[in-house]
Formats: C-alpha cells, structure tokens, sequence
C-alpha cells in the first residue's frame, strides 16, 4: 500500500467517524470494508441500517455525498453484504 493510499484511507476513516452518529442515531452504523484500487470504497451498513428499505438511498445520499465532498479523490462508494447473510 503506497504512502498516497494510506492517507486517503485515513481520510476516509476519519470521514466516517464524522457520519456514524447519525446513522448510530437511528440504530444503525457502518463499517469501513475496503477501499479499492479506483478509490471506491466499500462499507457494510448494519444495525438498523442493514435491510432497512432507505439503505440505498442512505449510501448514496448521505455517506456517499459526504465522502465526496470531503475527500474529493473518491470515486464511489459500495455497500457490502457478508455471503453468510
């Protein structure tokens, strides 16, 4: 892992520390899983969030848009589903 995508990590993980009260507000939480090669980084929704209808419209609207704005090097964001599940 280059020194360039250690940080954008980092930014990331920072950024979802700044999400996570709010969807812990409401039962819910997300999980950093991994960011790829493109910058799209994948998380898992659980809690309340996991198989809530609003799930998709909470990943797109809310983590994603966030992320973006303040790490403007990231391409996308994909919720992950463990295969258990």
């Amino acid at each position: 892992m280059t020194e360039e995508t250690k940080d954008l990590k980092q930014k990331v993980l920072d950024t979802l520390e700044i999400i996570r009260p709010n969807l812990q507000a409401d039962g819910g939480d997300v999980e950093f899983v991994d960011l790829t090669e493109d910058n799209v980084v994948k998380v898992k929704l659980t809690g309340a969030c996991h198989g809530c209808p609003m799930a998709a419209m909470t990943l797109q609207m809310g983590i994603q848009r966030i992320l973006q704005q303040q790490v403007p090097e990231i391409t996308g964001v994909e919720s992950v589903v463990d295969e258990e599940e």
